[in-house]
């Protein structure tokens, strides 16, 4: 990397810059790096996490999948977000911030595009929204690009607030997707292109509604996002080819951090993609033992439990997590990262143990099924409040373990690897059941929390972050 005295520009990329040098190092170029692109990660979150707002109501929209099938059209974009990761990993030396950023946010446009024609009628195959799903997971795969291309322009000192920043504003795209689908398919005036639907939920009488609408708002934001991109960006000058990136795999700090994030990152995409079909599914409309028929005919078995709609809830999960991460990223400058981690890891233990009963719902009385549900949302909130804690905490640490390539090469690896959580959340719930899966994840953050202690957080740990 160049580190001439003055950080001096000519067209993309910058001829130098040392963002370590307090005296030349320019914070508003960096500060305006950081706002753009995270305005672009926003989006991608929306884009990502898109179908995970629509695949719960496919069946009320007229669609007739099985359990099994939703979910693994929710696991879909986990999936094809890790692929993808691995490569936007490699890309912020090749292609430059400015051109990375702003072709990435073209190519979100595809997706989005799709889901809103397809759920205008439930014509669609299966494997054709299927296609849709693996699309929705580029802009998964922009976060391993975004992230360590904002690194280049930020001191060590100041990495765990600015990628924090980044990451929980950029989280936020899931909560906003989500929180923001059910009031935007209400509103007839959005619905520019194609005519309403109906949708029938057990209970209530058949609502018309313009789902188009929770796609196609999002894709005139995406082209401004481009714009601002190629306009206001530059490029740091590190080049590194692609094997020269691939000398992160010899550290074994590399090997443990990723193994940290998938118990952060993965545990809060995971999650997130899941959380409003796994709802539905235990306490909600995919619940045989509670609601009998569809439709205006549908009845509840049980008096007095009233059936929860998903979307009041679903929003909640992804913004505890995002907003964890934004507050406690400063935190982490201050005081470290590997402590936060620690608490992850340990709050993560407690709050999975806490919910494990409620998977199992007590249909049994009225009372008991409230508050299994009760349990059950709390319970969740709890996991995503530890998982952004450590989501923060982990990219504090990486920035201090490695050098500032392979810290930008350890940030795109791990957050691939990481990516595959909506994925693996979805086929662990379908073939080992709620229950056996969460399980797993208390195992899994126990070994965590142990190589937290011995390798980074303990007075006189080899690698103190």
């Amino acid at each position: 990397m160049t580190t001439d005295a003055q950080p001096r520009r000519s067209g993309e990329w910058l001829e130098a810059w040392d963002p370590e040098n307090e005296e030349t190092w320019d914070s508003h170029l960096a500060w305006r790096t950081l706002w753009v692109t995270t305005f672009a990660l926003t989006l991608a979150f929306v884009a990502w996490f898109l179908p995970s707002a629509l695949i719960p109501k496919l069946n009320p929209l007229g669609y007739s999948f099985s359990t099994t099938q939703l979910y693994w059209m929710a696991a879909m974009p986990g999936l094809s977000a890790g692929l993808f990761r691995l490569v936007w990993m490699v890309l912020p030396p090749i292609l430059g911030t400015r051109k990375m950023v702003s072709l990435t946010t073209l190519l979100l446009i595809f997706s989005t595009l799709g889901w809103g024609v397809r759920v205008q009628e439930p014509t669609a195959p299966y494997w054709e929204l299927m296609t849709l799903a693996f699309l929705a997971g580029l802009g998964g795969g922009a976060f391993s690009g975004f992230m360590p291309s904002t690194s280049y322009f930020f001191p060590k000192s100041k990495q765990g607030t600015a990628l924090g920043l980044q990451a929980g504003l950029g989280n936020f795209g899931v909560s906003l997707v989500q929180l923001l689908t059910p009031y935007l398919i209400g509103f007839s005036w959005l619905a520019f292109f194609g005519g309403s639907q109906t949708i029938s939920m057990p209970g209530k009488a058949p609502q018309e509604v313009w789902y188009q609408n929770a796609a196609f708002i999002w894709i005139p934001l995406m082209v401004i996002s481009a714009l601002m991109s190629w306009t206001m960006l530059k490029s740091v000058p590190i080049k590194a080819n692609i094997r020269q990136q691939f000398d992160i795999f010899g550290n074994t700090d590399t090997w443990l951090m990723t193994l940290l994030y998938i118990m952060t990152f993965g545990t809060f995409s995971g999650l997130a993609a899941q959380f409003g079909l796994l709802m539905a599914n235990l306490y909600g409309i995919g619940n045989g033992d509670i609601v009998q028929g569809t439709g205006a005919e549908a009845t509840v078995l049980i008096d007095g439990y009233a059936v929860p709609d998903v979307v009041k809830y679903v929003f909640l999960g992804p913004l505890v997590g995002a907003g964890a991460r934004v507050l406690f990223a400063p935190l982490t400058d201050r005081m470290g990262g590997a402590k936060w981690t620690l608490v992850s890891g340990l709050g993560l233990i407690a709050s999975i143990a806490y919910t494990i009963p409620a998977l199992t719902p007590d249909t049994t009385s009225a009372a008991t099924l409230e508050s299994g549900f009760d349990q059950f949302l709390w319970g969740m909130l709890a996991i995503f409040l530890f998982a952004g804690i450590g989501n923060a905490s982990t990219f504090k640490q990486m920035p201090m373990i490695f050098e500032r390539r392979q810290a930008g090469g350890v940030i795109g690896w791990t957050a691939a690897i990481a990516a595959f959580g909506p994925f693996f959340f979805g086929v662990g719930v379908t073939t080992l059941g709620p229950t056996a899966f969460y399980s797993i994840g208390i195992v899994w953050a126990a070994m965590c929390v142990v190589i937290t202690w011995m390798r980074y957080a303990r007075k006189d740990a080899p690698r103190p972050s």
